[in-house]
């Protein structure tokens, strides 16, 4: 069961799923999901296959997350593109479902759609190179896979400071905001936590439902780092950053990873034709110019109705 993007082979009792575009930091195609799904299938029925592990090709990292760029063409040519999230989230789910020990080795990169196929595992390794990151704001998205599940439980705020500004924590902090559950520290020393330092300020500033609040207690904290956040959320997508606060505050009520990725396909529906998407993706990825023209110039213009809607 291997093609070019995905390794899937079974090993002395073990099922073995590489991801196989290093070039891509393996960047997920529709071809990859479907294909680490129906290799869980055939594992969970299979007596000889005792668990599943999955890393990543290269020497960059797990997984970037998904084909970006690919899911913007789709778009911008009148595609289904809510069939990738379908796959993608139906994947995600049988990840957490899954009836057998599923390791995931996160190592270098492990962002966005690479937390969708580790952070569900029933043993997640995070390593001293590790960087991870949900920076879907950034694109005009809010962090999907399910991972607003994980980050609506961490301790205070810091998962919705994560979540929001998309900037990559290092391995303790995983550990620490429920990404990842052990360090493996053969090749060197754990970092120390930044979000831990960092906490009073961020349980100070995140400590609101509303996202300009949010934007006006870290312009105003007397710690740099809060202002530094503040430019960073400035950077982002405005109407990401609401729905995002919105979509982490449910999160906190939902019992199941289940509950939250259908929660992610019904904002997805709503983020994904939306000129925002299509012009961050360019921004980021395409042109690269890091200088995206969003809908709303801030925050402060995005309207309590225009982020429920995106619920609805």
């Amino acid at each position: 069961m291997t093609t070019d993007e995905l390794i899937v082979e079974a090993r002395e009792g073990v099922g073995h799923l590489v991801l196989n575009r290093p070039r891509a930091i393996n960047a997920l195609t529709p071809a990859m999901l479907r294909g680490i799904h129906e290799a869980l299938d055939d594992w969970s029925d299979e007596g000889s296959i005792v668990r599943v592990e999955i890393s990543g090709a290269g020497e960059r990292g797990l997984c970037s997350g998904a084909d970006v760029r690919a899911l913007r063409e789709h778009v911008l040519t009148g595609g289904d593109h809510m069939e990738f999230f379908e796959v993608e989230y139906a994947m995600n789910a049988a990840i957490k479902a899954f009836n057998k020990p599923y390791i995931a080795h996160m190592r270098g990169i492990t962002m966005g759609g690479g937390l969708g196929v580790s952070a569900h595992g029933s043993r997640r390794i995070a390593y001293p190179d590790s960087a991870f990151a949900m920076p879907e704001t950034i694109i005009g998205f809010i962090p999907d896979v399910g991972i607003l599940y994980y980050l609506a439980q961490a301790p205070g705020e810091l998962g919705t400071h994560v979540a929001l500004t998309g900037n990559p924590i290092n391995a303790t902090d995983a550990v620490l905001v429920g990404l990842a559950d052990e360090i493996d520290e053969a090749d060197g020393e754990a970092p120390a936590s930044q979000l831990a330092a960092w906490q009073g300020w961020i349980d100070e500033c995140y400590a609101t439902d509303d996202p300009a609040e949010v934007l006006a207690r870290l312009e105003a904290h007397d710690d740099p780092a809060a202002n530094a956040a503040a430019a960073d959320l400035r950077k982002r997508c405005p109407l990401s950053v609401a729905v995002t606060l919105e979509a982490i505050r449910r999160a906190k009520g939902m019992g199941s990873v289940e509950e939250v990725l259908a929660q992610d396909l019904t904002v997805a529906r709503h983020l994904i034709p939306r000129p925002d998407f299509v012009e961050g993706v360019r921004a980021q990825l395409v042109d690269k110019d890091r200088n995206p023209v969003w809908q709303h110039a801030r925050v402060e213009d995005v309207t309590r109705d225009e982020v429920l809607a995106c619920f609805a």
